[in-house]
């Protein structure tokens, strides 16, 4: 696990507000991992326009961009098919989506492929730092041009891509007249990563489509996206849960809990148990935050949380599929603590329990290692974090 920590990651994470009065939002941030991770896209899509209509364009142009790049066409190649494939308005001039295309790979060369959306910033080591970019335009593009920048990412380094609904956002307002401008964006982003450094990539992407929302009053005047890539050293987690098979073999799955370098999260009573009894350690629940549908968490030494198991389990599933609760509780903490890591070991003891065979309980109580299988495969597709199971 040492070597790992060391290796490098690209951490994806996006932010998002649909405009006022609308169901879905205009932009769409898709994302994929290729290579054994060795490689990312992301393509940041703002369909013209708002609504149903904008929705579709931006999720045609993410989805033709994505589709491109996973049959090995160069992403240069890929975004130029896209610039011939867009339909334009013909009074204005403009394509009916804008795009942003990030191609990065772990060892940080990274290509960057615009056109119609705000310039991407990458910001190193509390700076901004200016790149240059070519342009490409086709006759048949008419005044559309594809702007390609090419860059050598380093260690803490994030690119920072939004929509035109942040950098517009408050736009009429007797603070910002003329929007918030792209100027103000970057030295806003700049203010909080100096002052916090670690903030992650969730974190500053939601922080950001907040204060954009913010500037409009509360209420977004646009389609509002933000997604940010940091190249960094992962951050690495390990969940306990089950007792393992043989009852031999608790002392070696307690001794999980001091694999140096990662975060440790306990989910189940009897896992807890047998954990405090070989390691001889403590664990107190909380009895201050009592949940109707998740039983209270507890903590012990050396984990960021103790919870109950296949219930807390299958909310976690449920919460990663359809978003967190309005009223924290323990699933939506661990949640939380997943989607702050990288790399995610799952480590599953395989003892039946018997209270979870009763017919009448949920169906996700059934089989513990069909949960963490559903929740490793919404962590990879959804999250595009990298994760393991072992069982014991």
């Amino acid at each position: 696990m040492d070597a790992e920590a060391d290796s490098l990651f690209i951490e994806v994470h996006q932010a998002q507000l649909p405009c006022r009065g609308e169901r879905l939002p205009g932009d769409l941030f898709h994302s994929r991992r290729l290579e054994d991770g060795r490689r990312v896209v992301s393509v940041l899509a703002d369909g013209l326009s708002t609504g149903i209509e904008a929705a579709v364009l931006a999720s045609a142009t993410a989805s033709m961009a994505l589709e491109y790049v996973a049959w090995n066409i160069d992403t240069e190649r890929a975004a130029t098919i896209l610039m011939d494939s867009l339909p334009s308005d013909p009074e204005r001039q403009i394509s009916y989506s804008a795009f942003t295309i990030i191609d990065a790979q772990v060892d940080g060369r990274t290509r960057i492929f615009e056109h119609g959306n705000p310039g991407f910033m990458l910001i190193r080591q509390g700076a901004l730092v200016p790149i240059e970019k070519r342009c490409l335009g086709q006759q048949r593009w008419g005044n559309r041009r594809l702007e390609v920048s090419e860059l050598q990412g380093q260690v803490g380094d994030r690119i920072v891509v939004f929509s035109d609904g942040v950098s517009q956002s408050g736009m009429g307002t007797e603070a910002y007249p003329l929007g918030w401008g792209e100027e103000a964006v970057a030295e806003c982003l700049l203010e909080h990563l100096n002052r916090k450094p670690d903030l992650s990539s969730r974190g500053l992407a939601r922080l950001l489509v907040h204060l954009a929302k913010g500037n409009d009053g509360g209420s977004p005047g646009d389609d509002i996206t933000c997604g940010i890539i940091h190249f960094r050293h992962p951050r690495i987690m390990q969940v306990l849960t089950g007792p393992p098979f043989d009852r031999r073999r608790d002392r070696e799955f307690a001794a999980l809990m001091n694999t140096p370098g990662a975060r440790k999260v306990i989910c189940g009573g009897t896992t807890g148990n047998i954990i405090a009894r070989e390691l001889h350690r403590e664990i107190e629940v909380d009895l201050g935050h009592y949940h109707p549908e998740v039983p209270n968490p507890s903590s012990m030494a050396g984990a960021e949380i103790v919870t109950e198991g296949c219930l807390t389990l299958g909310k976690v599933a449920e919460y990663l599929e359809s978003g967190p609760p309005a009223r924290p509780n323990a699933a939506s903490r661990m949640v939380d603590l997943l989607l702050e890591s990288d790399v995610i070991h799952f480590q599953v003891g395989t003892r039946v329990n018997e209270a979870h065979q009763d017919p009448s309980l949920p169906v996700e109580l059934d089989i513990r290692r069909n949960v963490i299988k559903r929740i490793a495969a919404l962590l990879e597709q959804r999250h595009l974090k990298r994760t393991g199971i072992s069982y014991y």
